[in-house]
């Protein structure tokens, strides 16, 4: 790849270096100070003289925010006035109250009721405080990717691929409990069961209204429903089963998932179908996926397909947060049998370095596997939080430094770069010619002094950057990586 680098690197305000960087700012430069709460207790300037009890107040929420900075968030490894969710801190020293909200991620957060009950035990602990008032909320549903998203996928925060790459494992039975599991934690689902010429999810659920309707005005698909969760699938569209064409079914899972009426998701939950075709392909560049869960059974068979699906996610950069062993023994005679053998799962997780293993034993009935259902909708909830945290922060631009920081998803590595690199060095039409490779855009043609006005992840591969000169920029992890990158960068203050 060739790379636009500097003439000299003594006019510029850094060192560049293809080593890591050397003299990091400590504090973690995704912290927004000016969205977190911390923001109300900036200190001004000194010649300013504050009241008397301007000052008890700025004191009062300092000491209610170093309290709730003791509880750590476990999936993201730092407090949670860092992370970002206390909103809308209200204190009055006087009469001894505080009350705030905790935003976070994710209704179906795990550990909500451990938040509510630790934030209002570390605030009243505080000597003057004489009431606690905490209101729990989430944030929008909105997804953690940039991009010409159809208009009805841009309120759905996260998008759940379960995938099998072969045909009668159980993949739709995990996908649908999977699914209710999420709602039953208090989140926003659907389900798109994207097998066209096997549908499974209307003998899985019994909506009363068993068609799909059309919006007439907006030609739109009106979803079913059961039990508050959105339903669509080919089976509900008066079709059966298809019978058709590779490229006609593409385009069937292409108009029924983006021209749905989803509304506002948390998780939508799609029951892919199996293989590793161009169907699958299709899915997954219309519509950005947070993160897989792999369904497999014991056999060997059905380990050298799923290896294929893993690969195929991969390449595509969708992270596979689960593997579920689903038929791995029965229980008779007060002995545990396992009629398929082992370690497929156990295979798959360690091969693949997939975080969660979940097995599901041969059973009449699925209640007796609820706890492990509702085990996944725990793990899947923490990683897709992970999943879309590492994202969102994984390109940020450091006003005080004048400079891109950049941390990779899964990568412990963290440098810097500076703006006017990243923008000599866009691959697009407009910078390089796409016949002869020739460069057109030239060195000089980017002041020295650029700045981005925006930065937002783009899939799980690069980012969107919009300039201060009104250029779009598409810039992927793996050219960023080889970018010539800032040294001996100062700390701030």
């Amino acid at each position: 790849m060739q790379l636009l680098r500097a003439p000299s690197s003594s006019t510029l305000p850094f060192h560049f270096s293809n080593s890591q960087p050397r003299g990091r700012n400590e504090r973690p430069a995704w912290v927004s100070f000016k969205d977190s709460a911390w923001s109300s207790i900036t200190p001004k300037a000194a010649s300013v003289q504050a009241s008397t009890s301007a000052v008890s107040s700025q004191t009062a929420e300092t000491d209610v925010l170093k309290s709730l900075s003791q509880i750590i968030d476990p999936d993201f490894g730092t407090d949670i006035v860092s992370c970002g969710f206390v909103k809308d801190l209200n204190v009055n020293k006087a009469l001894g109250e505080v009350s705030f909200r905790l935003e976070l991620t994710t209704p179906a957060c795990p550990i909500k009721d451990m938040f509510e009950k630790q934030a209002n035990e570390v605030v009243a602990a505080l000597p003057w405080v004489k009431r606690v008032s905490v209101t729990m909320s989430a944030r929008p549903a909105r997804p953690v990717y940039a991009g010409n998203l159809p208009e009805n996928l841009q309120t759905i925060s996260n998008v759940i691929a379960v995938s099998s790459c072969k045909g009668g494992v159980g993949k739709s039975t995990v996908a649908v409990n999977l699914a209710y599991t999420l709602a039953g934690m208090g989140a926003r689902v659907g389900i798109f069961d994207a097998d066209v010429y096997g549908p499974s999810l209307p003998t899985m659920v019994s909506p009363e209204n068993r068609l799909l309707e059309m919006n007439p005005e907006k030609r739109t698909i009106i979803p079913t429903e059961y039990l508050g969760i959105k339903l669509v699938s080919f089976g509900f569209a008066g079709q059966g089963r298809a019978i058709m064409r590779g490229p006609m079914v593409s385009g069937v899972i292409d108009q029924l998932l983006t021209t749905t009426e989803w509304g506002e998701l948390d998780y939508l939950v799609i029951d892919m179908p199996p293989g590793t075709g161009d169907i699958q392909l299709t899915l997954c560049q219309v519509v950005p996926l947070t993160a897989a869960v792999i369904v497999t059974t014991p056999q060997k068979l059905a380990f050298i397909d799923v290896a294929k699906g893993v690969r195929m996610f991969s390449k595509l950069k969708v992270p596979c947060v689960a593997v579920v062993e689903n038929m791995c023994h029965f229980d008779a005679d007060g002995q545990r049998y396992y009629p398929f053998g082992r370690g497929s799962g156990s295979q798959v997780v360690e091969q693949f370095g997939i975080p969660h293993l979940f097995e599901l034993p041969i059973r009449p009935t699925l209640s007796a596997s609820s706890r492990t259902f509702q085990e996944l909708g725990i793990s899947v909830v923490q990683q897709c939080a992970k999943i879309s945290q590492q994202v969102s922060t994984a390109v940020t631009y450091d006003k005080g430094m004048k400079a891109i920081r950049v941390k990779v998803p899964d990568s412990d590595e963290e440098f810097y770069l500076h703006p006017a690199t990243v923008r000599r060095n866009d691959r697009s039409a407009q910078s390089v010619d796409e016949w002869t490779g020739e460069q057109k855009l030239q060195y000089a043609d980017v002041s020295e002094d650029i700045e981005p006005e925006e930065i937002r992840p783009m899939g799980n591969y690069a980012v969107s950057i919009t300039w201060a000169d009104g250029f779009s920029q598409i810039a992927p992890y793996d050219q960023l990586q080889t970018m010539e990158r800032l040294v001996d960068v100062p700390q701030l203050i």
